[in-house]
C-alpha cells in the first residue's frame, strides 16, 4: 500500500487536454486559450464549445422546450433531481454503449436544459408560477439573455454581461470535487445526465461553490462598521474566515478574480469601492499574520460582487456556478468516456484486527 494522501491532495489521477491553471503565473487557459482573450470577445455558449468540441461553433445550443415540474424554488435541489430525470425522460443511452458523437450530443442537450432548469427554479423562488412564453425566451441572442428571459421575462444588458462574464470565468478549472465526481460516475458507464446530476451534487456543499453567497454579508458588515481595518482584524481575531481569499491551486493572483474585478468596475457595481477597500485591507492583514502563505484574492470574492450586479440572490449562487461548469463537466465526461477506465481508488484499512462477535 502506497502512502495515504488524505483527500487525494496532490495525487495525479488523469491526463487532460481541457484546462490548464497556471499555478505560478496566475493564468488560466481553456485548451490553450487564455481566458483574458475570451471575456468580452466570445459569449459563454462559444466558450462551452471550445471546452467540449475544441471549437467555438456550434457551441451550446438554445434549450429545447422543457417544463420543470414540481419545482421547489431551491435551485440546486431542483437542478440535481431534474437533470437526473432527463435520463429516463429522453431515454439516454449509457456512455459505455453509445458513440462519442452521441455522448457529445447528449451533454450538449442536457447542459442547455440545465440552464433552463435553474432559470425556472429561480422564477418559482421569486413567487411566480407562470412560465415565460417559449417564443419570448427564443428572442435572446445569447445563453445569458435566454436565461434572464426565462427567469424574469426581460433582459437587462448589464445583467447579461455580468452573467456571461461570470460563466466564462468559472466554466472549467481542472480536477475539483464536482468534476471528479462527474468523471467517477462516467467511468461506471452511466449516461451523461446521471454524470452531470452527480456533478451538481458534488457542487452543492459550501466548501465548493457556495462561498460567493457568504462574501456579500461580509462586505455589508464592513460597510456598516466604524472602519474596514478594525472590522477585518476583529473577524480574524475571533477565528472567522475571510471568504474569498486563498486558493489550493494558485500561488499568484487568481486570474478569474482579476477579470471579475475589472468587470465589476466596468459595470458600476454599487459595492465596488467597499469591496476594493476590503480586499486591500484583508490582503495586508493576511500577509502580516501569515507571511509564509500565499493568500491572494480568489474567484469567489469578486464573483459575489459581479453576481450582485446582476441581482443574483445569494442562495442562487451555487446554481449559477453549476450553469457555468456545465462546460467543464461535459468536456471531462467525454474525456473520461474516451479513457474508458473505471475509477476505483484504494483505501488503507486502520480499523480493529480480527475479533470474535462477542467482543463487539
Amino acid at each position: 500500500m502506497s502512502e495515504v494522501n488524505a483527500g487525494l491532495e496532490g495525487v495525479v489521477a488523469f491526463e487532460t487536454q481541457i484546462a490548464e491553471p497556471d499555478r505560478e503565473g496566475g493564468s488560466l487557459r481553456y485548451r490553450g486559450v487564455d481566458i483574458e482573450e475570451l471575456v468580452g470577445k466570445v459569449p459563454f455558449e462559444s466558450v462551452w464549445g471550445l471546452l467540449v468540441d475544441e471549437a467555438f461553433e456550434p457551441g451550446l445550443p438554445p434549450p429545447e422546450p422543457f417544463e420543470l415540474k414540481n419545482a421547489s424554488g431551491q435551485a440546486m435541489s431542483d437542478l440535481q433531481s431534474a437533470t437526473a430525470q432527463l435520463s429516463a425522460t429522453w431515454d439516454l443511452g449509457q456512455v459505455i454503449d453509445i458513440t462519442d458523437d452521441q455522448a457529445r450530443d447528449d451533454v450538449r442537450r442536457v447542459s442547455a436544459t440545465m440552464l433552463s432548469i435553474v432559470a425556472q427554479s429561480a422564477r418559482v423562488a421569486d413567487g411566480v408560477t407562470s412560465r415565460v412564453p417559449e417564443a419570448t425566451v427564443a428572442t435572446g441572442k445569447s445563453s445569458a439573455e435566454r436565461f434572464l428571459l426565462e427567469w424574469r421575462g426581460e433582459v437587462n444588458a448589464k445583467h447579461a454581461k455580468a452573467i456571461d462574464t461570470y460563466w466564462i470565468c468559472t466554466a472549467e478549472h481542472g480536477m475539483n470535487a464536482s468534476t471528479f465526481t462527474g468523471r467517477v460516475v462516467t467511468s461506471t458507464g452511466a449516461d451523461c445526465a446521471a454524470a452531470l446530476s452527480a456533478a451538481v451534487g458534488g457542487l452543492s456543499g459550501p466548501l465548493h461553490g457556495g462561498a460567493p453567497a457568504r462574501v456579500l454579508p461580509m462586505l455589508d458588515g464592513a460597510a456598516a462598521s466604524d472602519g474596514v481595518e478594525a472590522y477585518v482584524k476583529d473577524l480574524l481575531d475571533s477565528g472567522e474566515r475571510l471568504m474569498g481569499f486563498g486558493h489550493r491551486v494558485y500561488r499568484a493572483e487568481d486570474p478569474r478574480a482579476r477579470l471579475l474585478r475589472r468587470t465589476a468596475k466596468e459595470l458600476g457595481s454599487a459595492r465596488f469601492e467597499v469591496a476594493e477597500e476590503f480586499e486591500r485591507v484583508a490582503l495586508a492583514e493576511l500577509q502580516a499574520r501569515k507571511p509564509d502563505r500565499v493568500l491572494a484574492t480568489n474567484v469567489e470574492y469578486w464573483s459575489a460582487v459581479v453576481l450582485d450586479v446582476a441581482e443574483i440572490p445569494g442562495p442562487l449562487a451555487p446554481a449559477m456556478f453549476a450553469c457555468s461548469r456545465t462546460g467543464g463537466w461535459s468536456a471531462h465526461i467525454l474525456e473520461q468516456k474516451r479513457l474508458g477506465k473505471l475509477i476505483r481508488p484504494s483505501a488503507k484499512y486502520v480499523g480493529p484486527g480480527p475479533r470474535p462477535i462477542d467482543a463487539v
